[in-house]
């Protein structure tokens, strides 16, 4: 007779240290730096209580992204809400921490399909949400959607962020100032 194995609560504070835990390593030195062994190490606890609250190291994977996309969404809802959300969304899309994460997912996603699954997933419920946005300000400024769509706008803000983020993390600046200042110039077209 098969037993059914006990997960540890989603609510309990040793999940969540696990998760900063891991979280800090991948900061630090990458996704493929994650293991059970430097998790516990890291969180100063049993190897053990890793599979204890993830059976396996994707299911680690898929909660710590989880967790920080629900985070990111309820910032980007503010964000659309705000007086001026194309400037909200493109000052969230630009933090460093933010984007190296992402980075490592994205890496991390083409080894694991859960992870990739989870990205896909969270990706459409921020673009739907950032379209909607862009087209909204596209509109009420009167501007011609068969000249600049949304799908343009939302994807250069992401696509431009995204690069200007990551190639910080390497020490390439070229560029990016004046691609920065171009953005902040059609915000301050699209909202004055």
């Amino acid at each position: 007779m098969a037993t059914t194995r006990r997960i540890g609560k989603e609510s309990s504070k040793t999940r969540a240290l696990l998760l900063d835990a891991t979280e800090k390593l991948m900061l630090e030195e990458g996704y493929a730096a994650v293991s059970s062994r430097r998790v516990a190490a890291v969180a100063s606890v049993k190897p053990a209580l890793i599979h204890y609250y993830f059976p396996t190291m994707d299911d680690l994977f898929v909660a710590l992204f989880r967790r920080g996309a629900e985070i990111n969404m309820g910032r980007l809802t503010r964000a659309v809400a705000a007086e001026r959300p194309l400037r909200a969304l493109w000052s969230i899309s630009q933090e460093q921490r933010g984007a190296v994460l992402l980075t490592e997912f994205t890496a991390l996603s083409r080894h694991r399909p859960a992870v990739r699954a989870e990205l896909a997933s969270y990706g459409r419920r921020f673009r739907r949400l950032q379209l909607r946005t862009v087209r909204n300000v596209l509109e009420a400024n009167g501007i011609d959607r068969s000249v600049v769509s949304a799908e343009s706008v939302a994807l250069l803000l992401t696509g431009l962020s995204t690069t200007v983020t990551l190639e910080r993390e390497i020490g390439l600046t070229t560029g990016h100032k004046q691609a920065l200042a171009l953005v902040e110039r059609l915000l301050e077209t699209y909202e004055s």
